[in-house]
Parts: C-alpha cells; sequence; structure tokens
C-alpha cells in the first residue's frame, strides 16, 4: 500500500508495526483532508460581502459532542488493534541463546559479547564499537543500557525502536530475515555530537555469521589459557633449555 516510501521491512514483526502505521496513516490523512476541505468552505460561504453584517453564533451542542466523542473512540479502537503487536513485541520474549549486551555513551555504541565460555563478565567478553553482528532467522536479545543520558536504538529496517536509559538494563528482541548492512542511528537527542552517533548492524546468514564469530568471537581463547599458567613457571624455549 505506502510501502514505496518506508525502508524495507526486513523484522519478522515488521508487517504487524507497519500495517498499524498504515491504519494510522490514513485516519489522519482523511480526518486532515476533512478539515481542510470545511476549512476552505466555510472561508468561501463567510466571506466579507457587501450589505452583510456579522452575527454572534453559539455554535451547535450536538456537533461538538460528535467531535469529541468520534476521536476518542477511533483511539480506544486503535488501543484494542495495538495490543496483540504490543504483547508480542514488548511483553515477551522468544526463546533464544543469542545475547547481545549493548551500552551507549556520548557518542557511541558498544556491543558486548560473550567469549569463549559463553558467559558474559568474564575476561574473554569481546565489546565491538559501532559495529553489530548478528545471524538471520533467529531471535537477537539485546540488553539495553546507557552510560550517561539517554539515548535510544533504531534500526528502520528492523521496525526496532527502543530508548537506552541510565540505571536500568532494558531486554528487547528482533529477528532478521535478510542479510545486510543496516545503519543504527540514535533517535534521541543526546548531546552536541548527537547527530554523527550512528552504529551498523551487519546480518548474516547462519554459515556466515559462524564464520564471523569463529574469526572475531573465539580467537583469543588459547592465549587467554596461556596467560593463567604460574609467573614462577620455568623456561621451556629452546634457546633457554641449552643454557641449562
Amino acid at each position: 500500500m505506502l510501502n514505496w516510501w518506508l525502508p524495507e521491512n526486513v523484522a519478522t514483526f515488521g508487517d504487524e508495526i507497519d500495517w498499524l502505521f498504515h491504519l494510522i496513516y490514513w485516519i489522519t490523512g482523511i480526518t486532515f483532508l476533512l478539515v481542510a476541505v470545511t476549512f476552505l468552505a466555510f472561508l468561501f460561504i463567510y466571506r466579507d460581502r457587501p450589505g452583510r453584517r456579522a452575527r454572534y453564533t453559539h455554535g451547535s451542542t450536538p456537533l461538538e459532542i460528535a467531535w469529541t466523542v468520534a476521536p476518542t473512540l477511533i483511539l480506544v479502537v486503535l488501543t484494542f488493534l495495538s495490543l496483540p503487536a504490543w504483547s508480542r513485541i514488548k511483553m515477551s520474549m522468544p526463546q533464544t541463546d543469542f545475547v547481545v549486551q549493548v551500552r551507549a555513551k556520548q557518542f557511541n555504541w558498544e556491543f558486548t559479547y560473550p567469549g569463549a565460555d559463553g558467559k558474559f563478565g568474564t575476561p574473554d567478553d569481546k565489546t565491538f564499537l559501532d559495529e553489530m553482528h548478528v545471524p538471520t532467522d533467529k531471535p537477537v536479545r539485546i540488553n539495553l543500557g546507557a552510560r550517561d543520558v539517554i539515548h535510544s536504538f533504531f534500526v528502520p529496517q528492523f521496525r526496532f525502536k527502543q530508548d537506552a536509559v541510565p540505571g536500568r538494563e532494558i531486554a528487547a528482541w528482533f529477528e532478521v530475515k535478510k542479510p545486510g548492512k543496516y545503519e543504527a542511528p540514535c533517535a534521541e537527542l543526546c548531546g552536541f555530537g548527537h547527530s554523527g552517533m550512528k552504529a551498523w548492524v551487519f546480518a548474516h546468514s547462519g554459515a556466515d555469521y559462524d564464520q564471523w564469530a569463529a574469526e572475531n568471537l573465539k580467537g583469543d581463547a588459547a592465549p587467554a589459557a596461556a596467560e593463567s599458567k604460574p609467573a614462577d613457571a620455568k623456561p621451556t624455549t629452546t634457546e633457554e633449555k641449552a643454557k641449562r
């Protein structure tokens, strides 16, 4: 219908959001046209003409009640139509083992992945600045927070937008259907450098993501194990053995 002017939808719940957006767009568009036409008609009908005197009118009570009740009913109906999508997207979380910690700060995004141990808060965590990598066709959970002021993580193609609030960790999710590179700007005015605060989300097919993860998330597993060797361990290099 109006998809030609919206960013491409690549998320699983994007169709529900687009449908609601289009419905609200048509309601507001038709209302605007009715008000505009009525306004222009009144300008013509009640224009100043020779011999015509102005008169005071109280208005129409039934008409005032009607244009108060009608918008109220429209808002109530839109609320009930929105509840299923809101509940599925915001009030529930699909089962997934893919979790990324996202932290906003002036004026960057930090994306943290668990290392080889699969746990956050350990030395092998990997953090990337303004660069997020996710697999397609799999729910992605993000634990979103902010280090300073309120920011907002926004990916138009995912139909995803969630504020990042200092002192809180907010869980949210999305699922991407199409591989690609997607811009993620901050959508909350957060300071002087707000306009330049953006990240890129790279969505990979399953095999491509596995390859990226193997190269970037697990590469330091062996060196980390080597660092645990006691400091007073005897030298083992060939040159030092020859000196003994």
